[in-house]
Formats: C-alpha cells, sequence, structure tokens
C-alpha cells in the first residue's frame, strides 16, 4: 500500500510526519506513532486537567506554544490548529529536542512529547512503542530502499 491508497487525512498524517521527521532527524517511526495516538484534526482542542489546552493535529501543549508566542510573537496557537503540516513541525522540534537534551532511554525521551510525569510516560511509552513497531513494518514494506546490481 502507498499513500495514495489512503484516504486525505491518512495521507496527509503520513506525508508531514516523514517531512517532519526529516527536517528534525527525529525517526519517523516514532514521528508517525506520536501522530497516529495523538489522533487529532485541524480543529481538534483539548482541555487537559492542569488547564493547559491541547491543539490540532499533534496535540501540541498550549504551554509550549504560549512561551513560543512569546519568544517569537506569532499566534502559534492557531497556527498549530490549521491544515498542513505546521502541527507536524512544531511536533517533530519538540520531540527533537526531548531525544537530544532529555535523559532516560529514546522511548522516555520521546514520550516526553506526552509528559514527563512517570506514570503517564511510562503508559504513553507503551503504546508509542507498539504503534512504532507496526509504523516500521509499513515503512520497511512500503518505502524500503531499491538495490540497485550492477550487470
Amino acid at each position: 500500500m502507498i499513500v495514495a491508497d489512503l484516504p486525505p487525512l491518512e495521507q496527509e498524517r503520513i506525508v508531514c510526519s516523514i517531512s517532519a521527521s526529516v527536517a528534525y532527524g527525529v525517526p519517523a517511526d516514532i514521528m508517525l506513532a506520536i501522530a497516529e495516538i495523538e489522533g487529532g484534526t485541524p480543529d481538534t482542542k483539548s482541555v487537559n486537567q492542569n488547564k493547559s489546552n491541547d491543539y490540532g493535529y499533534m496535540q501540541f501543549n498550549s504551554a509550549y506554544l504560549s512561551d513560543l508566542s512569546k519568544k517569537y510573537g506569532e499566534d502559534f496557537e492557531q497556527l498549530a490548529s490549521s491544515e498542513g503540516c505546521y502541527s507536524f513541525f512544531l511536533a517533530a522540534w519538540r520531540v527533537g529536542n526531548h531525544l537530544k537534551n532529555d535523559s532516560g532511554t529514546v522511548w522516555q525521551r520521546a514520550a516526553n512529547y506526552h509528559s514527563r510525569t512517570e506514570k503517564y510516560n511510562l503508559i504513553y511509552q507503551r503504546k508509542l512503542i507498539n504503534k512504532a513497531r507496526q509504523w516500521a513494518n509499513w515503512l520497511n514494506l512500503n518505502y524500503s530502499l531499491v538495490k540497485w546490481s550492477k550487470k
């Protein structure tokens, strides 16, 4: 199955996840897994128990958006909620920073995207590992490099 065989929303999620993973050096299987787990759409806004909000495809947290808006003077809340790949790039930027700067296993660092609280991080890690394995298999089946032989 190639991307064109999938529904438009799924196509966009795959193309944007892979593009963002390349831009920020995040493994594609991890970005695809996070995108699937978060399961948002452009108009999704979720209210968390701590009163923060998660926006868009990647359910990007308002605490990070607020910091970005203060630093760069843009309405990142609107950008995170927009159609297209922007929220995926925001997420890949954040996941990439967790992978580079946090301590712990790669799964723990990637799961920091969801929560640094151990209990919630572990739950997310389990989901992430399972989904990333599925996506790695899918990527290998659909996008493996062609080995060229000399004639």
